[in-house]
């Protein structure tokens, strides 16, 4: 038995020299494929943060863009609006006139807007009731023979007046006048306002 002994202890001896080659290889090769997996990983790792900080500064640049983009609709409008209070402003300067200069103001109107001469001309209620006869009065006298007349209508408007011919109207309204200039002035407030 010695015999079979030391066939089957030798046999054992190079089944697990096999083995062991086997586990080293086996071993070597995780070894190996554990190495190319972490650099693959590590590439696509730098990828991504380089992907992400590309990402952040696009939207950084995004976001920056968008504030001033905003900052300036946020300048034009409150541009706009200023402009639009020195038209209100300049409404309420023409309302406060001095009488005498308020009369003259709306009887050159009149004279300016009359095709006929012979219109009727409409005021406010306030108007109508204070300048009305007095500015038509003037306005004849400067049309030299005009025939304008004091409507007995009154309009909702704040100053100025309106000349009725007939169907055809000219509204020669104080917020009708500064409104058909607004777009001409603006430009020229805006430079007044803001120093442009």
């Amino acid at each position: 038995m010695n015999g079979l002994e030391k066939l089957t202890g030798q046999i054992d001896a190079d089944v697990q020299k096999e083995i062991d080659a086997a586990l080293v290889q086996a071993r070597s090769q995780a070894q190996e494929i554990q190495s190319w997996y972490e650099s693959q990983a590590q590439i696509q790792v730098e990828a991504i943060r380089r992907k992400g900080q590309q990402d952040a500064v696009f939207r950084q640049e995004r976001l920056v863009d968008e504030a001033k983009m905003q900052a300036r609709r946020d300048i034009l409008a409150t541009k706009q609006e200023l402009i639009g209070r020195a038209f209100d402003l300049a409404l309420e300067k023409l309302l406060e006139l001095p009488e005498k200069e308020y009369v003259a103001l709306l009887a050159d109107l009149a004279v300016k807007a009359s095709s006929t001469k012979k219109e009727a001309v409409i005021f406010s209620q306030k108007d109508r009731t204070r300048y009305g006869k007095t500015v038509v009065t003037q306005a004849n006298e400067k049309l030299g023979g005009g025939h304008l007349t004091l409507s007995e209508q009154t309009r909702p408007i704040k100053g100025g007046l309106i000349l009725q011919d007939s169907q055809v109207e000219t509204n020669c309204s104080f917020e009708v006048l500064i409104h058909l200039q607004r777009n001409t002035l603006s430009a020229e407030v805006a430079q007044v306002l803001f120093k442009e």
